[in-house]
């Protein structure tokens, strides 16, 4: 059985769009991310991708700020793919381990972290690939590059990214 419809998704005939936020805080941020723009224009079935300007950020750990940390910088990509969610992730994941991510410490510093922060209009509770992605609406460094992209933007169930900005404050 084909694996997207195993999954339940059947792909739009000319791809969904994606928002995905990429991250880095160790080694060459700009030229890793730019390398990482780079390998998701070239994921088959994949099309139409832009990219944000980086912005810089403070590292955020589970226990909050951490000014000691190492400054991320942070962008989203906008794209097209008729790549099923999982696949997608999978593909990201691939992307991240090219780049040296290690996972040994949640919200750790990182190489590089590739998010998707929505799937056209999916929504999934599952654990390993949560949509829309649960704290995107939290985070400044994910909706400023969002919006400079697409002024219109919406994060599928919350609403206009705009309003989700103002809400943050400063």
């Amino acid at each position: 059985m084909n694996r997207r419809l195993a999954q339940g998704f059947t792909p739009h005939p000319i791809g969904t769009p994606v928002v995905i936020a990429l991250g880095a805080n160790l080694g060459d941020r700009e030229a890793t991310l730019r390398a990482a723009v780079d390998e998701l224009r070239a994921l088959p079935l994949t099309a139409d991708v832009r990219v944000a300007a980086p912005i810089e950020s403070i590292a955020v750990k589970p226990e909050g700020v951490d000014a000691a940390a190492p400054r991320y910088l942070n962008t989203v990509a906008t794209l097209t793919t008729r790549l099923a969610p999982r696949v997608l992730l999978d593909a990201l994941h691939d992307i991240e381990n090219r780049h040296g991510r290690v996972r040994t410490e949640r919200w750790g510093d990182r190489t590089l972290d590739l998010d998707i922060i929505a799937y056209g209009d999916v929504r999934s509770a599952d654990p390993d690939l949560t949509l829309p992605h649960p704290r995107a609406a939290e985070r400044a460094f994910v909706l400023d590059p969002w919006l400079a992209l697409d002024p219109d933007a919406e994060l599928p169930g919350l609403g206009p990214v705009s309003v989700l900005r103002e809400r943050l404050g400063a």
